[in-house]
């Protein structure tokens, strides 16, 4: 006679039961370890963008411009933020900003499928010289709604900052 190697019935079940009760905490955990990598990616790309224009603004001694955009090479501000944007230099200070002939695009982003992104602004223009560029408020949600919402406060000397309240402190809010 041989012995049989293997797992018996009850050793199995048991295997079972703490790898389902491991999927079932550690999946949600996951889930929103993914989403909250992606609104930080998404923040960061913003605030980059608001740093970039700030810094080609003073380098180029003209406005940039940041702006949203589907096709990575013109402004379309009547589509959501989340749709894309651009930075660039906007020599001729049109406004709205509207790239034209030899006007450089520095930065371009693409869509953000993940949320939804609301301003308060146009467009975000960077004066250089330490002139008054254009404050506001960029507020990125997902599908978790205001308690995992992130907001991107621009100064009235360009500077950005993140934050996870608006100017008053108050929890964000989210379109439905």
């Amino acid at each position: 006679m041989h012995n049989q190697s293997g797992f018996s019935l009850l050793e199995l079940l048991l295997v079972s039961l703490v790898a389902s009760v491991l999927a079932t905490v550690g999946v949600p955990a996951f889930r929103d370890l993914l989403l909250d990598a992606r609104m930080v990616a998404q923040v960061n790309r913003l605030v980059h963008g608001v740093h970039l224009a700030r810094q080609e603004a003073e380098k180029h001694g003209a406005d940039v411009a940041l702006c949203r955009s589907t096709d990575g090479s013109s402004c379309n501000h009547a589509q959501p933020w989340q749709s894309g944007f651009i930075v660039f230099v906007n020599r001729d200070r049109d406004d709205p900003p509207q790239v034209d002939a030899g006007e450089a695009v520095l930065q371009t982003t693409a869509a953000w499928p993940g949320g939804v992104i609301s301003t308060n602004r146009e467009a975000f223009i960077f004066r250089p010289y330490g002139k008054r560029s254009v404050n506001g408020t960029i507020n990125l949600c997902d599908r978790r709604g205001p308690d995992a919402a992130k907001s991107v406060i621009v100064s009235y000397t360009g500077r950005p900052r993140a934050t996870r309240a608006d100017t008053t402190s108050n929890q964000l809010r989210c379109p439905s």
